[in-house]
């Protein structure tokens, strides 16, 4: 941005003389009044052009129009209670950073442009059928996912993975995913492979998925798994929030699996 106005303005001895004025002119509860309508990274990248941009920017009512409305429920999960020496545009960068809560198995964060709300559960929250049983399942360590272990599935003829969840949401509609892959990645001089040898009986018969809330909301879904080696965002179903002053309740979020004739094997969670 490089805008510039030119006045003209007549002397007492009526001559012109010429002034010229710039971005710096612009008083700052003007620019303010801008970033309202621009999203948080616009705004940052505006902080940068000058003192009049940088002070608006920081503006407490400019990033309240950015939060969540429950945003105050939010910092008192991840931090136990509501900072009151940060700004409302720390407020924001901190909730964009993972955060996690509930012992470290779950994890929320907003996503930077729209300030939407994600979060994440682990698999040590869940329950999985056989989890304990060390022939069928296993817990490994992997950079791969943002709570550094997966559940690993060797070899089972039939699964359940059941988990629920109470939020606080803000109203809107969410929706709902199982990240699955096939197979074990491992690094070879430096690159990631993943041997399919062992995968077996995905593609027989689909994974379902089903979502309940306790307002009486409900979706299925099913999906084939395949590629082994790759993340797959599988897709459950949406739900909608109406009353965010109220935790909404995921009464059921399972992903189910009944074997085709032989054990499924290989799987991660």
């Amino acid at each position: 941005m490089g805008a510039g106005v030119s006045v003209f303005l007549s002397d007492n001895d009526g001559r012109d003389s010429h002034v010229k004025t710039g971005l710096d002119d612009i008083p700052e509860s003007c620019v303010a009044s801008i970033l309202l309508y621009l999203d948080p990274p616009q705004i940052c990248k505006l902080a940068r052009l000058n003192r009049a941009f940088r002070g608006a920017a920081s503006a407490d009512f400019v990033w309240d129009s950015k939060l969540p409305s429950n945003y105050r429920y939010l910092i008192e999960k991840v931090c136990g209670q509501v900072p009151v020496n940060l700004s409302k545009k720390e407020i924001y960068a901190r909730l964009c950073q993972p955060n996690p809560f509930d012992g470290g198995t779950r994890e929320l964060w907003l996503d930077m442009s729209t300030g939407r709300i994600c979060l994440s559960i682990s698999s040590k929250a869940l329950s999985i059928t056989g989890i304990d049983d060390r022939r069928y399942w296993k817990r490994i360590p992997t950079e791969e996912s943002r709570f550094r272990s997966v559940a690993y599935l060797q070899q089972i003829w039939w699964f359940e993975v059941d988990g629920q969840v109470e939020f606080q949401f803000p109203a809107g509609t969410y929706s709902l995913f199982f990240r699955l892959q096939l197979g074990r990645a491992s690094k070879r001089f430096g690159r990631r492979v993943c041997n399919p040898e062992h995968v077996h009986g995905w593609d027989i018969k689909p994974v379902r998925f089903q979502l309940s809330t306790s307002d009486g909301q409900h979706a299925l879904s099913q999906c084939y798994l395949g590629e082994p080696g790759n993340w797959g965002h599988c897709y459950v179903g949406d739900f909608v929030v109406e009353n965010p002053n109220a935790p909404t309740k995921v009464a059921k979020c399972r992903a189910y699996r009944v074997g085709a004739g032989s054990p499924l094997r290989k799987g991660n969670q």
